[in-house]
């Protein structure tokens, strides 16, 4: 029996026109539309058991210890259906190519960015409000593409990036100071933490490894 090293099965996937690449995209897309309907569950029991209640209890209070651990639950509340609705797309398809990068390096810059995110609203957001949705992630993501774009030299994550910037381009200002009743720290300090995150977990170019590894054993 032979099969692939991990890291050349991570390799072939980073490839863009393979079959890999293709299958490795589609498992991606597959994953975050599953996402999604966890997130509108949440929502109908935040209405179910009173609205507001669940962003109350587990929603980022800046300064307060209290709403701390905000910084682990807050991306999974919304105020309302329709701050889910505008975030549910943006969320399925910058999720997807990030998530097509690798699953232990989606988890991982995940964590990143909540936390670069979490903390910089807890320590610097307005101590009278309470801060919850996925945008501040899915900011994450579009730093994270964009800087990967960079770091590992690919002009597909750039093009990737740019293309999701040009789709939502009039949602760019949302990370500048602003008298509306948006985080916009959270949006700018995730946009860092994916910048952070690409650079912690960019993926390092081997200089020779085989492709297969053969045991020896009849390929079943």
């Amino acid at each position: 029996m032979s099969y692939r090293l991990p890291q050349a099965r991570d390799e072939a996937a980073a490839k863009f026109g393979t079959d890999a690449f293709y299958a490795s995209l589609g498992r991606a897309f597959v994953t975050m539309c599953a996402v999604i309907p966890v997130l509108f569950l949440i929502e109908v029991i935040d209405v179910g058991v009173g609205a507001g209640r669940l962003d109350t209890a587990g929603g980022i209070i800046p300064h307060h210890i209290s709403g701390l651990d905000g910084v682990l639950f807050s991306p999974f509340l919304h105020a309302g259906w329709d701050h889910l609705y505008g975030n549910a797309v943006p969320l399925i398809l910058v999720g997807t190519f990030a998530l097509a990068g690798g699953v232990r390096r989606f988890i991982w810059s995940t964590f990143v960015i909540m936390l670069v995110s979490g903390l910089g609203v807890w320590f610097i957001g307005d101590p009278n409000s309470v801060v919850v949705g996925a945008s501040g992630v899915i900011f994450g993501y579009l730093g994270l593409l964009f800087a990967r774009g960079f770091v590992e030299r690919s002009w597909w994550n750039l093009g990737v990036a740019a293309f999701i910037g040009l789709l939502y381009w009039y949602q760019l200002y949302n990370i500048l100071p602003t008298d509306q009743p948006i985080s916009w720290q959270g949006h700018l300090l995730g946009l860092a933490g994916g910048v952070i995150a690409a650079i912690l977990f960019r993926r390092k170019r081997p200089k020779s490894q085989p492709a297969t590894l053969n045991t020896g054993l009849p390929t079943l």
